[in-house]
This record gives structure tokens, sequence and C-alpha cells, in this order.
């Protein structure tokens, strides 16, 4: 009996490989895309005018698909690549249905470069079982299933056909509704990187096309002018904390009603009420807040064939430190000193996981060790990297109750998530001051500052989202809207902390990190704008212009400089 269940030619049988693809189409838009179906149902409601565009959507759609199947599936291909994407279709499938993530270019860079500890986070029952109904089960009857080609020519003749029908429905679709379709492309771009395997496809191809676009492998020299200039006889200190996934409206030091910073409200320190992040993701904020490019001229090769803040403090003489309880610098650190503060034979602080805290172990060793020069250390928090959120945090911080104890959100309530989530910005709230305390014990020696920034923000059930990741023309205020903290040590004089506090308010973004950090050292460059530092006073002008190549093209870029010591 069970030889004959298992027995191959049992449960195969003969399809044209026509057949098999548009069977495959059917299945996708079937069973694959209920976030591109749900949210073209939330633009275009089911009523009776928008009837015949919506079934325009479902057969263009399902035409798309059929296309590129029939353009890349031969003879040879085809089981391999509907097998591989039916398993990738899963876990697209399952993302956002269960976060509303977009699978753009973005996410997949993220995906890319996120760390199996950060993915073994993700694993849940809910996706074993998406993953064995919409990828498992169906590409073993693909793989079971025997495929009856025609002759080259017959073959040929066939796919040419089913190329030109799979057009011309498409074709047809959008003439018969142009003015839907207008609509949609123009107005509604969102709901596209929902479709789903065609988003993460492309994507998966837009980021793979970048990496051969320049030679990475060249880093172009950034303000090697830098200088300590012979007026400044102090030595400054400065401990930088990344920040990961942290809202600025969680923050009580924002209003926030629960009490999540108790320890910070009792230090003098200015928080920031106004700052926008680079973007949404880790691996494009961290990298964009260090570099001297701005948001809008943000590209990943960019940023990566050119020198950040860091590159430029070291060519000044600065000794710099990377500490990290992340997934790494995300190419920020490639150049200088790096530690990484996940394992527990470096991090002395770890139960289920190590904590951020036990990054400043040995950090005054560390100081002390550093006979001149300033110093600049740089500390890469876990912080509230969901959604195990209940993971970020020792139990003894679990102030907020009752608190979502999973990393499926779907199975806890919007108060227990926001408990969750809320525990672990009080953790922060206890690494940021156990920080300052480093600090001041350094206050007699240096010029001291803390400064903490977030990464980007998180969304935590409002309007359906969770997690991080969307594109910036459409992400909601909570993962841009950032919380940036300052603590300046009683040594500090080369600003009035009142002039600065007077800012808080006053809208910031990433952007003005790069110019912040060399103001903070007094670095003297011709790329340091002064303009751009939060410590520094802001002047009506944007100060000269220096042209930044961008290896992608050839071309230059502008970029804002004001020629003098930054101070």
């Amino acid at each position: 009996m069970f030889k004959k269940i298992f027995d191959k030619k049992s449960w195969s049988y003969g399809l044209n490989s026509f057949q098999l693809i548009i069977a495959v189409a059917i299945f996708w838009m079937a069973t694959a895309n209920f976030s591109f179906l749900s949210n073209l149902l939330r633009a275009y409601p089911l009523t009776l005018e928008n009837t015949g565009f919506l079934i325009s959507v479902l057969l263009g759609f399902t035409s798309l698909i059929v296309l590129v199947l029939a353009l890349f599936c031969h003879r040879h291909t085809t089981k391999p690549i509907i097998i591989l994407l039916l398993f990738a279709s899963a876990f697209a499938a399952y993302f956002m249905d269960s976060y509303h993530v977009m699978l753009d270019e973005q996410m997949i860079a993220n995906i890319f470069t996120t760390d199996t500890r950060e993915a073994a986070e993700l694993l849940s029952p809910t996706m074993a079982l998406y993953v064995i109904l919409l990828g498992l089960l169906p590409a073993w009857l693909v793989y079971r299933t025997e495929i009856n080609f025609l002759p080259f020519r017959g073959e040929l003749l066939s796919r040419l056909k089913l190329v030109g029908l799979s057009l011309f429905v498409m074709v047809g679709m959008f003439f018969l509704f142009s003015p839907s379709y207008t609509s949609f492309f123009r107005e509604h771009k969102e709901i596209r990187a929902y479709f789903n395997p065609g988003n993460f496809v492309y994507g998966t191809a837009r980021y793979v096309g970048r990496w051969f676009e320049t030679d990475r492998s060249v880093v172009h020299a950034l303000g090697e002018d830098a200088a300590t200039p012979a007026s400044d006889v102090h030595r400054e200190l400065m401990v930088m904390v990344v920040g990961e996934t942290a809202r600025a409206d969680r923050f009580s030091l924002n209003g926030y009603e629960k009490e999540t910073n108790p320890l910070l409200q009792q230090e003098d320190i200015i928080s920031f009420s106004n700052f926008k992040s680079c973007g949404t993701l880790t691996a494009i904020s961290v990298p964009c807040m260090f570099s001297i490019f701005r948001t809008d001229e943000y590209s990943a090769t960019r940023v990566a064939t050119n020198e950040n803040a860091l590159d430029v403090l070291a060519h000044a003489g600065v000794n710099i430190l990377w500490r990290d309880n992340n997934s790494s610098s995300k190419g920020v650190a490639d150049r200088i000193p790096y530690q990484d503060f996940r394992n527990p034979a470096v991090n002395p602080v770890c139960d289920i996981e190590c904590r951020d805290v036990g990054m400043l172990t040995g950090l005054q060793d560390y100081i002390d060790a550093q006979p001149e020069g300033d110093i600049l250390i740089v500390l890469h928090q876990m912080g509230n990297h969901g959604p195990a959120y209940y993971k970020r945090y020792p139990e003894n911080f679990e102030k907020f109750t009752p608190a979502c104890h999973t990393n499926e959100l779907s199975d806890c309530t919007s108060e227990e998530i926001d408990n969750a989530y809320d525990n672990a910005i009080l953790y922060t709230d206890y690494f940021l001051d156990q920080t300052i305390d480093l600090l001041k014990q350094n206050d007699g020696q240096f010029e001291t500052a803390m400064l903490y920034v977030s990464d980007h923000g998180e969304s935590l059930g409002e309007f359906g989202l969770y997690l991080h990741g969307m594109p910036n023309f459409v992400a909601p205020e909570s993962q841009r809207h950032v919380p940036v903290i300052l603590w300046l040590g009683s040594s500090y004089d080369d600003a009035d902390p009142d002039d600065i506090r007077a800012r808080r308010h006053e809208n910031f973004t990433h952007d003005n990190i790069f110019h912040t950090l060399l103001g903070f050292m007094e670095i003297e460059s011709s790329i340091y704008d002064k303009t751009m530092d939060i410590l520094g006073e802001h002047s009506e002008g944007v100060g000269q212009t220096t042209r930044i190549p961008d290896p992608t093209t050839g071309n230059s870029t502008p970029a804002p400089l004001t020629t003098g010591t930054a101070s």
C-alpha cells in the first residue's frame, strides 16, 4: 500500500509546459496575493462601478506572471524556477499578510543583510503553515508532474502564442480601463509592492543589479584635509548610541503617558522632538546617517563607495571604536576598530540574549589606554528589534503588563504588544543612563557628550501595519519619527546648552548627524557645514558647495560645505 502511495508513476500526470505555467499563475493569484488584493479593494471598493476594473486587474496581473514564466521557463529550467518561486512566494505571502510589509528593493536589501539570529526570531508555526501549504505541497506536485514538451519548433511556436496572448490581455485590459489604470499607477504605487511574486522578483533583480553598477572595492576618500586645530586644547570624548527600532512618541521625555524614561528624566538631557530618519530599515538608515549624502541623494552604491563621518574623523586623528550588539555596522565601520558584543565570550551581560549594557564593559580601560587625541565610541544597540520585543529586556524590566511573549504578534492584543515594546524602551533608558554615568567619570579629563539616535521607528498595528521597512514615500510617521537625545558634560564649553535646548523642537533629520559629529570634535575641514550641525549656530546661508563624485554615473552630486573650524 505505502509503496503504491509513494510510487512516482501513481502520482505523476502529464501537462504541457504552458498548462503548468497557467496553473501556477492562477494558484499564485488565488492563494499568495491576499495582501495585494486587500489593498486593492481598500483603494477600489467592490462596487458595480469598480467591478470591471477589479476583474481586469486579476486578469492583467495573472497574465503578467504567465508572460514572465513563458519567457524564462524552458525545457530544463521550468521546474527549478517554479519550485524556487513557490517557496519564495510562500515566505513573501507570510510576511506581507502577517506584518503588512512591502517587499521592495529596500526590503530585499534588508533581507540579504539580516543575520541568522535575527532571521530565527521570525520563525513561527504560522510561517511553517504558509510554507507547507503555499510552498512545499505545490512544489511537490510540480516536481511529480510529467511535462510533455513539444518538439523545438512546436514548443517555440506555442510559446510565442502564449506570450502574445498574455500581452494581448494585458494591453487590452489597460485600454479598456485606461482612466482607472492611470490613477492606479500614479496614485497607488504602494499596492504594486504587494504583488506576489512580482514584488520580490523585481526587488531582487534591482538589488543584485546594483552590485554590478560599479566597483564597490574602490572607496573614494572624503575629508582628507580634516584636522584638529591647534586652538583646540581640550580633548573630546563622545559616546554615540545608535538605537534600533525606537519610536519618538514612546519616550516619556517627549510626552508619552507611560513613564518609559524614569532615569533619563533625572538627567540634564536635551530631547529633540522632531527628528526624522533617513529610511525605515537599518541597512539604509545606519549608513545614511554617517554619510555626507542627504536622504534625497542616498543610494546604497553611493554610500558604499564613499568614506563616511568615521573615516573623516580618523583622518583627523580621532580614536574611534565601534561596538555592536546588533547584526553589523552595515559597512560603516569597515575601516575602523570593530567589536562584536553578541557573543557571551565577549559580553558578560547575557541571559536569553546578550544585553546592550554589556557593551559598556571595559570601556573605561579603552579610554584610559588612549594617551592623546579625541575619542568617539559608537555603541550599536539591539534596542527594540522586533517582533520578539519581549526578548529585548531582562525579566526585571517588565514593568508594563500584560506583555506579549511571542513573535506571533497576531496572537497578542494591542495592549500586550505595546507593553512589550515599551518595556524594551524602559531598558534603553537604563542603558543610556549607565552610559552617562560612565561619561561623568571622565568629565574632568574630557569634554564629554552622549548622543543617542535611533535608526528608524516601528509600526505597532496602526493602520494594520507592523514592524518597519515601508518605502519613505508611504511610510507612516511611526516608522520615521525617531528619538534623539543629547547629554553634555559639565566641561563642555563649545556652545551654550541653553541655545541647543532652544532648538530641540526644530525639524532635524539623519542628514544632520555627519556634521554634528565633526562639530562636537571641533574638526577643521572643507566638508564641514555649520548650518547642518545641531550643536552649532544656524546661519541663513548654506555655505559654499563642493561636488562629491557619484561612482554609479560618473557625474557629481552637490554637497554643502562651509570651510572653517567646527566649533
